[in-house]
């Protein structure tokens, strides 16, 4: 790996970690077509970098989360919501843990990245036409990390998926988009101290995971805002058109390697 892998490598995942198209899909792609080699410890590191982005721009809620904690007040609104991330939480920690040598063997799939992309291009489509001003209740919260727990296939947009099923449900935009990446925090913090326990060495790369997760840091809190305001216009569905086109090149590309 050279700076500029680096610095691709961190914008690709700032810009798709967070927008509805599916950053692990991205980089399979991206490692296929360009050839790029990306370690265990240098994926875990570009998560950590959108991570903080998340931590920044949800930082308001997150005080309050911590001083709901410190005095215990979980009837209030910010405690219910703590309720919910911990049940949304559960799919992907049992999925994750159980199922996590296939979801590996299956990872550097170009077909199964195909697949997930028309399947989360389908989910955004079928946000077009939809009402959404419900609240979050113990039961959209769970459905909607049932929806986390699939995007654990590459392909699946975590964001898209959880957001769109959140807006079937008919829960208030707002309220789906805030819950949605506030989940992703605890989800992403265990991932990567899973994977990081598994790794040994950093090797030569310490330079190249600074740059690469800084960038994706950065370009992750724009591609949040960015997000965002799409999502107040109700336009998610948008995205589905990019994510069919991909998806379709996507397994092209695999067919003409099976051939």
């Amino acid at each position: 790996m050279n700076f500029i892998e680096a610095i691709f490598l961190g914008l690709v995942q700032g810009l798709t970690e967070w927008l509805p198209i599916s950053s692990s899909g991205h980089l399979v792609i991206i490692q296929h077509l360009l050839g790029f080699q990306v370690s265990l410890l240098f994926d875990t590191l570009l998560h950590a970098g959108t991570l903080f982005a998340v931590i920044v721009f949800f930082r308001n809620d997150i005080y309050k989360f911590i001083e709901v904690i410190i005095k215990q007040d979980f009837k209030s609104t910010e405690g219910k919501q703590i309720q919910f991330i911990v049940l949304g939480s559960i799919p992907i920690t049992v999925v994750g843990f159980l199922l996590h040598d296939i979801i590996t063997s299956v990872f550097n799939s170009l077909f199964i990245v195909g697949l997930g992309l028309i399947f989360t291009g389908t989910f955004l489509y079928m946000t077009k036409k939809t009402n959404s001003n419900t609240r979050l209740n113990f039961k959209n919260s769970f459905i909607i990390g049932l929806a986390q727990a699939a995007a654990l296939l590459p392909g699946i947009s975590r964001s898209g998926l959880t957001i769109s099923t959140g807006i079937l449900q008919g829960v208030n935009s707002d309220l789906v988009f805030e819950f949605s990446f506030l989940l992703a925090i605890p989800s992403i913090i265990g991932a990567n101290i899973f994977e990081l326990y598994r790794i040994i060495s950093i090797q030569n790369e310490i330079m190249y995971l600074i740059i690469g997760s800084g960038i994706a840091a950065i370009v992750g809190y724009l591609s949040l805002r960015l997000l965002y305001r799409i999502l107040k216009i109700e336009k998610l569905y948008i995205f589905a058109y990019y994510c069919w086109t991909l998806g379709a090149i996507t397994l092209l590309k695999y067919l003409t390697i099976l051939a």
